[in-house]
């Protein structure tokens, strides 16, 4: 036997291998020996002068970049958008402008306040992020799994992913002590926290969750008509969420159970699909409303804005490399294009800023040099330098205006559209107008099965169950109390606070 293996490691050590690559350091150069540091002698100290090892050690000590704040967590993949008609008469954005216009795109699905290498299994929304690749550059349509959410201004972000946070004391995972100390201050949370603690709080996996723009965008046509809409991406997959005891029999075995899932049905050609819709609102209508429509806490009736098909999204290939084309991808709702402007949403307005500067901070400055976020069409800027920059740049000329400039020109149709304000509006800082807090949430209430009420009240009443303080969910159940009188009386009843305690705690 002993003789049958040394013939046999004598032969494999004589085959040549003649497809095999040239080992290189980053700069091309071929390594000689990959598995031996160069020492003096074979036993003594290994030498500075090495420099592939040093190359190698360097690289590696910088293999992980800041991991993003919001959304570390997640999936992606490529494929295309087929729009369904031309839509020129609301907005000049070209991928809009004829039926069967294919438009290339990626999509990153994520989930939202746990860190990379969490369980896809937690109670937290979904992102659900589309970087079209347009003929007139990159645009992002970056939103959640979920139609509203917390908060609707940015000014309260910081503190509300702080909040869900692990404590600076404990570094502990999400306290619901702190979570809902913050957001029993909030009423107007009470909607998004009564999708939360749905079973919609827990998406089956990626493919077969809904996705929604969240926000109010402005669509523009040529004639700078401005229409407000609200997008909503529906999955062809049959829409599947889970239990929590569900989700946590997952959990049990698998942490990365939606990524795996939709590589694999990629991987086997099911191809997963959504078809993307959107509704439709002018100014002039905004007044007839009970709420304002650009506040992201709220989502937009069927009665009051019917949907309408735009297009089909179909995702057909995986990454080749998780880290370039996934982990580098970055998305932001400043990316727009003309014809789609942002909304007054106070919210949007400071992810505006907010969600680039994340990218500068992660990947640098020119973050969209790097090949998953670069755009398909030819750039022309005088932006410049910094780290990372790849882009060519010629000529002596590298500011406008100038006599020697070339045939560089300003297109006046792509020009931002005119807003008319009210005369002797003044600068303020306060709350919107008409936030009517509670409305919305009853109405989803009632909506649901007695089997979704129930692992609602079970869900939320487990979370609440678990907070230390007595008047903290009592101020939680005041919020779902106002939403709908069963709602809080089921919550109440959950957490053992009889009607009495509640008014007393209410009262500190």
């Amino acid at each position: 036997m002993i003789k049958k293996m040394l013939l046999a490691s004598s032969i494999l050590g004589s085959i040549v291998v003649t497809n095999a690559q040239t080992l290189t350091t980053n700069t091309g150069t071929p390594v000689g020996d990959n598995q031996n540091s160069k020492t003096i002698g074979n036993n003594g100290q290994v030498l500075l002068e090495d420099i592939h090892l040093i190359e190698k050690l360097a690289a590696f000590d910088r293999e992980r970049i800041p991991e993003r704040v919001v959304h570390a967590r997640g999936a992606g993949a490529f494929g295309e958008f087929v729009a369904d008609k031309d839509f020129s008469d609301v907005t000049v954005a070209d991928f809009l402008s004829q039926a069967g216009k294919k438009t290339p795109l990626m999509v990153r699905f994520s989930t939202v306040t746990h860190q990379q290498g969490s369980p896809e299994t937690y109670r937290d929304p979904r992102g659900f992020a589309v970087k079209f690749y347009t003929e007139q550059g990159n645009y992002d349509l970056v939103g959640n799994n979920l139609p509203v959410f917390f908060i609707r201004d940015a000014i309260k972000f910081p503190d509300m992913v702080h909040a869900f946070k692990p404590s600076p004391i404990t570094n502990g995972a999400s306290d619901p002590n702190r979570v809902f100390d913050f957001f029993s201050n909030l009423p107007e949370s009470t909607h998004m926290l009564t999708w939360l603690f749905s079973d919609y709080g827990i998406p089956a996996n990626y493919r077969q969750m809904e996705g929604n723009g969240v926000h109010a965008y402005k669509w523009v046509n040529a004639k700078g008509e401005v229409t407000y809409v609200k997008y909503k991406w529906v999955p062809q997959q049959k829409i599947k969420n889970l239990t929590q005891e569900e989700a946590n029999a997952i959990q049990s075995t698998s942490i990365e159970h939606a990524t795996l899932d939709l590589r694999n049905e990629i991987e086997k050609g099911n191809f997963p699909k959504w078809d993307l819709h959107i509704q439709m609102l002018k100014k002039e209508d905004f007044d007839k409303l009970d709420f304002n429509p650009v506040d992201v806490t709220k989502i937009w009736p069927e009665t009051v804005a019917k949907f309408v098909k735009v297009g089909t999204m179909t995702l057909n290939a995986n990454p080749t490399n998780y880290f370039q084309q996934v982990e580098q991808a970055a998305f932001a709702p400043s990316n727009l294009v003309p014809g789609i402007e942002p909304s007054e949403d106070k919210l949007l307005q400071g992810r505006l800023f907010s969600y680039a500067d994340t990218q500068r901070h992660r990947l640098t400055g020119n973050h969209q040099q790097i090949p998953v976020n670069a755009s398909k069409n030819a750039v022309k800027t005088y932006n410049q330098d910094g780290y990372m920059s790849l882009r060519e740049q010629k000529g002596d000329v590298n500011y406008q205006p100038s006599t020697n400039l070339p045939a560089v020109k300003e297109d006046t149709k792509f020009k931002y559209s005119k807003s008319v304000f009210p005369e002797g509006t003044t600068t303020a800082q306060a709350k919107i107008d008409k936030e009517n807090n509670f409305k919305q949430a009853g109405d989803l209430y009632k909506s649901f099965s007695k089997q979704d009420k129930d692992n609602l009240i079970k869900n939320l009443g487990g979370a609440l169950g678990t907070v230390k303080s007595k008047t903290i969910v009592a101020k939680m159940i005041s919020h779902f109390y106002q939403a709908d009188r069963e709602f809080g009386m089921r919550l109440a009843e959950a957490v053992k606070i009889d009607r009495k305690e509640l008014e007393s705690l209410l009262m500190k």
